[in-house]
């Protein structure tokens, strides 16, 4: 694997497991050996303190890296997990769709700095609830986009307009970009909803619905409050083997996707 992989974790709908998905699938892709970097695009920052990264250590963040002269090098922290590495978020990031609107090429700058990185790495970018200029960076600079989808009512209705930004950003900036898949997020197997969203998806989108589920565990809940992802905060977990399983089938199809480019 010898060049980077891109992949840009969206959905505009906030809370369906986004950030949860980026901390626990860089994590457990760290811990399988994988070279890692996570780019927290979100300006609540939550990837950030979710991985033990406190507001107070963020010296050089996303905002710096692409409003400022800083380069990927500059910007990146290591985390307590070897192999994973992540750009940190602040609340500056508020104002870039503003700060950053009459900057040419605007929405490549993030592209331009993740030339920098070291090659063989995976990048994710855990990307704000909103189809803007920070997601529309993260869409130019990706190879595919990692979409979460809650188990509930009008899941798959919110996917398109997601898709629709997709193909926009194909016809424009990034001819070569794709889903590389759906991953159902806080499922509850003993509930008919999740059950009836589960089979819609898979009769819908087919494969592109990752076959592990994310189920609804207290354990994924409680992790962000103590700053770790639940890999490392109770590794014996459902939630951790979701997503262990899950980086596995992740880190296949990266591969497969390589084999057909």
């Amino acid at each position: 694997m010898a060049h980077n992989s891109v992949v840009a974790i969206a959905n505009q709908k906030g809370g369906v497991g986004k950030t949860t998905t980026a901390i626990n699938l860089g994590a457990a892709l760290a811990m399988d050996g994988h070279p890692t970097i996570l780019i927290d695009l979100d300006p609540q920052g939550n990837a950030s303190t979710g991985l033990g990264i406190g507001v107070e250590q963020r010296q050089r963040t996303v905002y710096d890296l692409l409003a400022g002269s800083e380069s990927l090098t500059d910007c990146l922290m290591a985390t307590d997990i070897p192999d994973l590495s992540i750009v940190p978020a602040t609340s500056d990031l508020s104002s870039a769709d503003v700060d950053l609107a009459q900057t040419r090429d605007r929405t490549r700058l993030l592209h331009r700095k993740l030339q920098d990185a070291p090659k063989g790495s995976i990048i994710l970018i855990d990307c704000p609830p909103a189809l803007g200029l920070l997601t529309l960076n993260a869409m130019v600079a990706a190879d595919g986009v990692l979409v979460p989808l809650q188990a509930e009512f009008y899941a798959l209705e919110g996917l398109s307009q997601l898709l629709t930004t997709i193909k926009h950003v194909r016809q424009g900036g990034n001819p070569d970009l794709r889903v590389n898949g759906v991953l159902l997020t806080m499922s509850d197997s003993r509930n008919n909803l999740s059950q009836q969203v589960e089979a819609d998806a898979r009769a819908t989108l087919g494969d592109l619905v990752f076959p592990t589920i994310i189920p609804r565990n207290v354990r994924v809940s409680e992790a962000p409050s103590f700053a770790q992802p639940v890999l490392l905060y109770d590794p014996a977990s459902k939630g951790s083997a979701a997503y262990r399983q899950f980086a596995r089938e992740f880190a296949a199809r990266l591969k497969l996707v390589k084999e057909e480019a």
